[in-house]
């Protein structure tokens, strides 16, 4: 699915941030592969801070996303678990 076709099936996609659709696109491209995110390293792949990614995560998980976002740890970065 393109992220086109996924804003266009949720609509609270286009409610948020763009720093918020930038996580969503980076989870979307790796949830098939991994299920538990540090903020720290979304972060360091989308040149953002840990504190950046850990204060916009809340708002996806709340939101009528395709991927279903919880807080899971809090080791040396908050850890997320992310399904589709």
């Amino acid at each position: 699915m393109s992220a086109t076709t996924a804003a266009a099936d949720h609509p609270d996609v286009t409610r948020l941030t763009e720093k918020q659709r930038e996580i969503l696109a980076y989870l979307r491209e790796h949830a098939d592969q991994q299920t538990y995110f540090k903020s720290r390293l979304i972060g360091e792949a989308l040149d953002l801070s840990a504190k950046e990614v850990g204060t916009n995560m809340p708002a996806l998980a709340e939101s009528d996303v395709d991927l279903d976002v919880e807080k899971w740890g809090y080791s040396s970065a908050t850890t997320w678990k992310v399904t589709t």
